[in-house]
């Protein structure tokens, strides 16, 4: 029943994950920003005392780089419990700058033995067609971008990363082997992008990341790449836009992003009344990738 149902889809087979990472950055989220020539990490301490009655301390790190020459800089917060070591630790990229928040319930997390490090994601560039400010007025100082440019979740997926970099300096205190990349809707297909493209992430955690994130596009019946090129085009690179209203001709779906992080972990969380992102393409599009 199930491969009958993939088999519909007419899904294009699995390469080799390099090959499958080309043409989701070329046709879908644009080329990832450069890696940066420098970065350093400046902490102040404690900026949340007495947090999670003292069950663990809250650092404000801000990290600074210079990319394509450049200096550009963004905050995030570190929570590590007071109690522990070699900690496995969440990078999650929230849409709020608070800690904790309601997509981030970060007490419970500790009590559990988790360090937590939490991004805002407009910190590091505006979620609209504005590509003057944040990182992105770093990459194009015109605001304009060409066909195979970064769109914002590259940005987003590329900050994440820097705050794996922050990570890999608490070698004492965290288990660099498991560590988990973590977002919502935007920020799901953000957290899946981020995984794909960087294998320090052992598990990558994204939740009703739905079109162009874990669903697949042939044969949806859930939001569609025309809806999401209207209301979100600077998500992605100028090319994505060609597919609206033409999945067909893609040489790619979302199965291929699931696939790229394999070996390592992927875990999708779905709703079953959230029609627009098709729980059905989400389900079929972890099978279709299950052979990576």
């Amino acid at each position: 029943m199930i491969s009958e149902m993939i088999k519909e889809r007419n899904l294009p087979p699995l390469l080799p994950r390099e090959e499958m990472l080309e043409v989701l950055l070329k046709e879908e989220y644009g080329k990832m920003p450069p890696l940066p020539e420098s970065i350093s990490f400046e902490t102040e301490e404690g900026v949340i005392p007495n947090f999670c009655a003292g069950k663990a301390y809250c650092s404000r790190v801000v990290a600074k780089c210079v990319v394509n020459g450049k200096e550009f800089s963004f905050p995030f917060l570190a929570t590590l419990p007071v109690d522990g070591e070699k900690l496995p630790f969440f990078i999650h990229m929230n849409f709020r700058p608070d800690n904790p928040d309601r997509y981030m319930p970060t007490e419970e997390i500790i009590d559990n033995g988790f360090a937590v490090f939490s991004v805002y994601y407009k910190d590091v560039t505006s979620d609209d067609a504005d590509f003057t400010n944040g990182l992105a007025g770093v990459l194009f100082p015109d605001g304009k971008r060409g066909a195979e440019d970064s769109g914002k979740i590259a940005m987003w997926a590329w900050a994440n990363q820097r705050v794996m970099d922050y990570a890999q300096l608490l070698g004492d205190k965290l288990d660099l082997t498991r560590s988990v990349v973590c977002g919502h809707s935007r920020l799901g297909k953000t957290a899946l992008l981020t995984a794909a493209t960087d294998e320090r992430f052992a598990f990558a955690y994204s939740n009703d990341a739905g079109c162009s994130g874990d669903a697949l596009a042939r044969g949806t019946n859930g939001e569609k790449i025309k809806d999401i090129c209207k209301n979100f085009p600077y998500w992605f690179c100028e090319n994505y836009k060609k597919y609206a209203n033409s999945e067909q001709n893609m040489p790619f779906d979302q199965h291929y992003l699931i696939a790229s992080i394999a070996p390592r972990h992927v875990h999708l969380g779905s709703a079953s009344q959230d029609a627009w992102a098709d729980p059905v393409s989400q389900y079929l599009s972890c099978v279709a990738a299950g052979d990576a």
